[in-house]
């Protein structure tokens, strides 16, 4: 019985010290997944920006339909519509992040690096985490494009939102790596479910067109939808309106989002064989 205290004080005693160590060594794991898959961006920065391709084209072309139906009002219609896109590039950039997994699990290189010494949760967050760097640079691209034809720029807003969608894009990231793990065997049902599920979400989000005039099943499915409080908490950020009731709501589907992708990924890596 003595021995037994004896051994759970000294376990008591011992639990800051490790539980110190073992967030050291999480954090350590995860900085070193993040900057190895962070490393083909650094040696093809040309895929980043082939990835801008979508947003630019968008921009350019349903663009100028909408400043048409605004009666041309360029710089009004730029206001509304850029931050759209800014979510238009986190829900398309790391909704296909899985992609990458399925090929790493085809190739078996996906394989070697869970028998590596390293945590899964860091496996998947820093997978996770390096979806924010080409995030953050598309989206202030499309920005930066936009100005020079009226789009007025607050800097700090600008901050803001890009801050608010890297949250959302580590936790939507971690679902698509899900999925990845999941189809692992048929990669055809990973594209099927993530064409199911992008364009939907998209539409009912409003960050292309306005679904105030429009049915009213749509307006229920979007106020459901954590990308339309992401697109309404974008506009005002943007605009320079921190206090507008729709930030909060956009935080809130962000860091909900984030915690979700984070647990249901951290599960599935911890399963994964």
């Amino acid at each position: 019985m003595n021995t037994i205290t004896t051994a759970a004080r000294t376990a008591t005693h011992d639990t800051p010290a490790a539980a110190s160590v073992r967030q050291t060594g999480f954090v350590h794991d995860t900085a070193t997944v993040f900057v190895r898959e962070s490393r083909p961006l650094v040696r093809d920065p040309f895929s980043v920006m082939f990835s801008l391709v979508q947003p630019l084209i968008f921009l350019g072309l349903f663009g100028p339909l909408l400043v048409g139906a605004a009666g041309g009002d360029v710089a009004g219609t730029l206001q509304w519509f850029v931050p759209g896109i800014l979510v238009m590039v986190a829900l398309f950039g790391t909704a296909s992040t899985g992609a990458n997994l399925l090929f790493e699990m085809q190739t078996g290189s996906h394989e070697r690096t869970l028998v590596a010494p390293v945590s899964r949760s860091a496996l998947l967050i820093g997978r996770a985490l390096k979806e924010v760097v080409p995030l953050v640079i598309q989206g202030t691209i499309v920005v930066v494009v936009a100005v020079p034809f009226g789009f007025r720029l607050d800097v700090p807003g600008l901050v803001a939102g890009l801050a608010i969608l890297a949250v959302f894009g580590i936790g939507f990231g971690a679902l698509s790596y899900t999925l990845a793990l999941a189809c692992r065997n048929r990669d055809w049902m990973f594209w099927m479910v993530h064409q199911t599920l992008l364009f939907p979400l998209m539409i009912l989000s409003g960050m292309l067109l306005p679904l105030e005039d429009g049915p009213a099943w749509m307006r229920v499915a979007a106020a459901v939808n954590p990308l339309s409080y992401l697109v309404g908490a974008e506009r005002a950020l943007l605009a320079g309106d921190f206090g507008a009731p729709v930030v909060l709501g956009g935080l809130i589907a962000a860091a909900v989002t984030c915690a979700i992708g984070i647990v249901v990924g951290v599960r599935a890596m911890r399963r994964a064989r």
